[in-house]
């Protein structure tokens, strides 16, 4: 955690992260119109420091390399000093302030996010796939698969009710898994999800990417503030054997 606070209190920085939460996936020429006082060099040092922190995290498409803002960070922080019975008014409150303070965000249609977890790629794993694994960090979800490529994938919550349900699409075993992914009754083509394990050390980078929306859609909205709690509650759940007593959070309203 000392790694983000030193990264967020330069206002240089936080203006990059700003600029990513407004339009994510930029490049770094474009991040360089954020700061039209530095140069090249100085906003790539600035934004080393936030892949540093795990605040930004990287893609290559094609010659460039975009930049997304990875929230995971920032969630452990709310994680630990908001506990689960303020954070629906907490949430309330703080929707109500963007909505009444900023400008409408331009449309994103993917979402990155990147957290490190002190264990093994084979844990990992086990944890991503393994039905009773998923359960005590998923909204209480089990995944349901065979694991073969063009066969269905869903999550089902306790009471059997299809959660999320989807085609695998590609594995490759012990490190990278995608799959479509639909909420039931949602009037939208499936979205795509992959899920990728890179061993760094003695920990694990997972990076999930969350893409294919037909644009601004309920989907894309509502896993907006799905991802983070389920990725903070896989690292607690890795690193400390406890799980997170977590609840479905409220849709995002939609502006009529």
């Amino acid at each position: 955690m000392e790694d983000v606070y030193r990264a967020i209190a330069d206002p240089s920085r936080r203006a990059l992260l700003d600029a990513l939460r407004e339009r994510d996936g930029q490049a770094l020429g474009e991040l360089e119109a954020v700061l039209p006082e530095m140069t090249r060099f100085g906003v790539m040092k600035h934004l080393r420091v936030l892949q540093g922190a795990g605040l930004v995290t990287t893609l290559r498409d094609g010659r460039r390399k975009l930049h997304y803002l990875n929230p995971v960070p920032i969630r452990l922080i709310h994680d630990r000093w908001i506990s689960r019975y303020a954070e629906p008014i907490v949430g309330r409150m703080a929707h109500l302030k963007r909505t009444l303070e900023e400008p409408a965000p331009m449309p994103e249609l993917k979402h990155v996010y990147e957290v490190y977890i002190q264990t093994t790629p084979e844990r990992l794993w086990r944890a991503l796939t393994d039905p009773a694994e998923t359960a005590r960090y998923y909204y209480e979800a089990t995944i349901e698969s065979s694991w073969k490529v063009g066969e269905p994938l869903s999550y089902r919550k306790p009471d059997g009710e299809l959660m999320i349900e989807g085609e695998l699409l590609e594995i490759e075993p012990g490190r990278r898994f995608v799959h479509s992914f639909h909420f039931p009754g949602y009037p939208e083509k499936p979205s795509r999800v992959a899920f990728q394990i890179d061993q760094v050390g003695a920990a694990c980078r997972l990076t999930v990417t969350h893409d294919d929306f037909e644009g601004e859609t309920d989907t894309y909205r509502g896993v907006a503030v799905g991802w983070n709690p389920i990725l903070s509650a896989l690292k607690t759940l890795l690193e400390t054997g406890q799980s997170l007593e977590m609840t479905l959070p409220p849709p995002e309203p939609v502006e009529a």
